[in-house]
């Protein structure tokens, strides 16, 4: 085969600087220099290993122009910025000389093909492809490290990419014989126009991230603040055999419509030393898999994850800010769509043991019943704005092909995420990137969903215009590969783009409900006229969704999510505490619809907790009757608490990190709770109806529609397969309401599921057949009774009063006078 060899230092491979910056003119040397091409690949001489910000000595530029042997130099000391700390600090560096592969292992490049892009594997070695549409130069980047020490980094190899012979279209590609099938390390330079009036953001002197790397080799552990500046580059791993999932195994396929979704963090979810478990293991995959038992007994039959793909938790720390103090722990800054959070592999594996792990994860809670969802973030990245770019990738790819920009604007950045940048996801090649992102986690990890951060984004154009009929969006409901996946928008974003209800979907898509959050909220704490837009909300928001062929399964129904209050910071303060966060409490919500019960924030007085324990459990078993797909949030099943802080994203304390001796001191009270609650609707299916509910499924025992003053509400679900009838009863005035339970039909009575009277908890689980009763007549109670077999859990009594009201919650479910009694 003929070699094609690429104008670099050495016999036919150039020493480049550690993975920093070089001077431009040397990246464009290097870029201009010429094209050889030979009958066999020229043997390997030991580069230098330059420490990261080094730029080219002048004796190698000396012997690029003359091809010649390099010779060794003393090591010297230079000032130059280092590429992540660029416009804060300056760096002493030294040049040290250390080999980067074995000595006499010989490369050979060929021109390679343009598909697939990213590293693949082909047959004569591997194959390199890049899309950058206005690039003028593309080199491509190698490195092997000498130890397993990621950031170890030896001397680089670069080729420069001949435009003639290494360019079809718009895809630069280049294949390379005789790398290893793992451990390689890459990136690219990338140099074209400099006109930044019309959205051009080259700068050659970084080395940039592949969007399609399939994995990311940065800084081994989470959070480590000894390597900041750690450099994230594409790897592959072709050595490994495939991933046994097992001749049993097959994921759950969970109808929708018997979703209970549960949203985590993986990190923070074992982190904490109370997990119990070993260093190595606390925040991993792994980690997660340790806990399935304890969301096996929670009762949850899906995990929704805070971003897992590659993120750098320590970007806020990259140059001197209010916020230099925080550690990025929820994810939302993806600076890779492919490839796994590599520092959530255990004992700091790397990039391929996180892969390994986090399908052992997937295969894990698949075998317990558990779907795994992603939350996605599609609608920005890590690399901020103009002012403090982090370039990383795309923006050094092709700025104006990937981001949206005001080109009438000096081609500012737009910025419709909150986070500086805005990415142009309709267009045809961002769409594909999405697309293929997408494929590549169900075909190669098999995750059953997707959550859409700030969707609403999807739905823009090139200039951020709304589009009726979004190409991205449409393309993600019909695609083959994705037609067995959950996809769930959070139909909104920081541009004002509020789709609740509205959201292109193609029949497909489910939407984060932020109508049904606020309306609960705003019926619970006892704000007037919401009676019957509470009673909209529980029954399925049918003004929002019933259109087309949506069900109510679409509307992901929640009152806590990761952003905001916790359920227990909900009902104990009515102000943000953001001070922690550095922004001077300017960061996060003010309309948080809450109330502290009396006293703002941690107390001890008994009155005020009792209260809030019980208001507590109002919210979930209100969640839990409601039709549509219920979600609750990691840590509210034992009353975790960030004490007021409602964006908690950049603490990687006990603040964000759940508390497993919390869990356990409260395991017999609210922990049973709500895991009966769920378990409870689990295995009533006319809490969970696949369509819009019919004067059949449901009786309003209600005259009082339009009075904005009533805040009483009860109503019956039907089942008339089973006869197994619901009575709800909800009182949130300021005195008590005496009214009369519907008589059940003859030959069965009332069981009651759930009460609390006088905060006892006695009683046989009946409320006798007569229908008569006091319903909501003691001081705000909650009573959940059923027609059919008595209730299985166990008779739990709550009081439950909000605000200067008081809300009652009644629930009554009929059985048969045979059958046994409830425990």
């Amino acid at each position: 085969m003929e070699s094609l060899l690429f104008p670099v230092l050495g016999q036919g491979i150039k020493a480049s600087p550690g993975f920093g910056s070089s001077t431009r003119s040397d990246a464009r040397l290097l870029a201009s220099a010429a094209f050889l091409s030979g009958p066999s690949a020229l043997r390997y001489s030991p580069p230098f290993r330059f420490e990261m910000g080094v730029r080219l000595s002048k004796a190698a530029s000396r012997w690029r122009r003359k091809f010649g042997k390099l010779r060794r130099r003393d090591p010297v000391e230079r000032t130059t910025r280092n590429v992540y700390d660029q416009h804060v600090q300056e760096s002493m560096v030294k040049e040290k000389a250390s080999p980067v592969l074995e000595s006499g292992i010989p490369l050979k490049y060929s021109p390679g093909k343009a598909f697939p892009l990213g590293a693949s594997k082909v047959e004569d070695g591997i194959n390199f492809a890049l899309f950058s549409q206005h690039a003028s130069s593309v080199i491509l980047c190698l490195s092997v490290p000498k130890r397993q020490n990621v950031g170890e980094y030896g001397g680089m190899v670069e080729v420069a990419l001949d435009p003639h012979k290494n360019k079809t279209g718009d895809i630069w590609h280049v294949c390379v014989e005789g790398l290893p099938g793992s451990g390689v390390l890459y990136g690219y330079r990338v140099d074209g126009p400099q006109q930044w009036e019309q959205g051009y953001r080259y700068d050659s002197s970084i080395i940039l991230l592949d969007p399609y790397a399939k994995l990311v080799a940065g800084r081994k552990y989470f959070g480590d603040v000894t390597d900041k500046t750690s450099k994230f580059l594409g790897t592959y791993d072709f050595s490994s055999l495939p991933f046994d999932w097992g001749p049993d195994y097959k994921p759950p396929n969970t109808p929708e419509t018997d979703l209970v979704i549960y949203e985590m963090n993986v990190h923070s979810f074992t982190a904490d030393e109370s997990s119990g478990l070993e260093p190595g293991i606390r925040g991993s995959y792994l980690g997660v898999i340790d806990k399935i038992p304890h969301l096996l007994e929670l009762g949850i039959n899906a995990v929704e994850l805070l971003p897992v793909f590659e993120f750098d938790e320590l970007e806020f720390q990259r140059y001197p800010n209010p916020r230099d103090h925080l550690i990025n722990t929820w994810g939302y800054s993806t600076m890779n769509f492919f490839a796994p959070m590599s520092r959530y592999a255990s004992s700091g594996g790397g990039p391929a043991v996180a892969a390994q792990e986090f399908k052992q994860m997937v295969k894990a809670l698949h075998n317990a019943g558990i779907e795994v969802i992603l939350d996605v973030v599609y609608n920005h990245t890590n690399e901020a704005d103009d002012d403090h770019p982090y370039t990383t990738s795309f923006r050094g790819i092709d700025n104006k092909v990937y981001y949206m920009m005001d080109l009438k604007n000096n081609a500012e950045l737009l910025n419709f995420s909150g986070c500086g940048n805005t990415l142009n996801c309709n267009h045809p090649v961002v769409m594909e990137l999405i697309l293929d992102s997408l494929r590549h986690w169900v075909e190669e990890y098999h995750v059953d969903g997707f959550r859409f951060d700030l969707a609403s984004v999807l739905c823009r154009g090139n200039d951020g215009t709304p589009l009726n009929a979004p190409p991205l969006v449409k393309a993600i409901a019909k695609d083959y590969v994705l037609s067995r996946c959950k996809i769930i928008a959070e139909p909104w974003d920081c541009g004002g783009l509020y789709l609740v209800g509205r959201f292109p979907n193609w029949d497909r898509w489910a939407e984060w409900n932020g109508k049904y959050r606020d309306d609960v909220r705003r019926f619970i704490k006892g704000d007037p006229g919401m009676k019957g837009t509470f009673a909209t909300r529980v029954s399925g928001s049918s003004d929002l969704y019933q259109v087309n062929k949506r069900r109510p399964y679409h509307s992901i129904n929640f009152v806590i999510a990761h952003d905001g209050f916790t359920l227990c910071d909900l009902v104990s303060y009515n102000f943000k505490h953001n001070d922690a966060n550095g922004e001077g409490g300017k960061d996060g919500t003010n309309d948080n619809l809450s109330w502290n019960c009396g006293f703002e924030g941690e107390t001890d007085d008994v009155n005020v907790l009792s209260l809030r324990s019980r208001q507590m459990k109002n919210f979930h078993v209100v969640l839990m009757i409601s039709q549509g797909t219920p979600m609750m949030l990691m840590g509210d099943e034992y009353g975790h608490t960030r004490h007021g802080n409602n964006n908690s994203y950049g603490h990687d304390t006990a603040m964000n990190h759940f508390q497993w001796g919390q869990l356990v001191a409260r395991k017999d009270d609210h922990f049973r709770f709500f895991s009966e609650m769920i378990k409870f609707r689990r295995k009533h299916s006319i809490l969970r109806h696949n369509r819009f509910l019919t004067k059949n499924d449901v009786t309003w025992h209600e005259h009082y529609w339009d009075n904005p003053e009533s805040k009483f509400l009860a109503f019956t679900l039907h089942d008339e397969k089973l006869g197994g009838d619901i009575y709800l009863a909800v009182n949130a005035h300021d005195y008590f309401v005496k009214v009369a339970i519907p008589s059940p039909p003859q030959k069965q009575q009332w069981h009651r599921v759930w009460c609390d009277e006088d905060g006892d908890n006695d009683g046989d689980g009946t409320s006798g057949g007569s229908g008569e009763g006091d319903v909501c007549s003691g001081g705000g109670d909650v009573v959940l009774t059923q027609i059919g077999n008595p209730p299985m859990i166990s008779l739990l009594k709550v009081y439950l009063s909000v605000g200067p009201v008081t809300i009652s919650l009644r629930i009554l479910q009929l059985s048969l006078r045979q059958s046994h009694e409830t425990t």
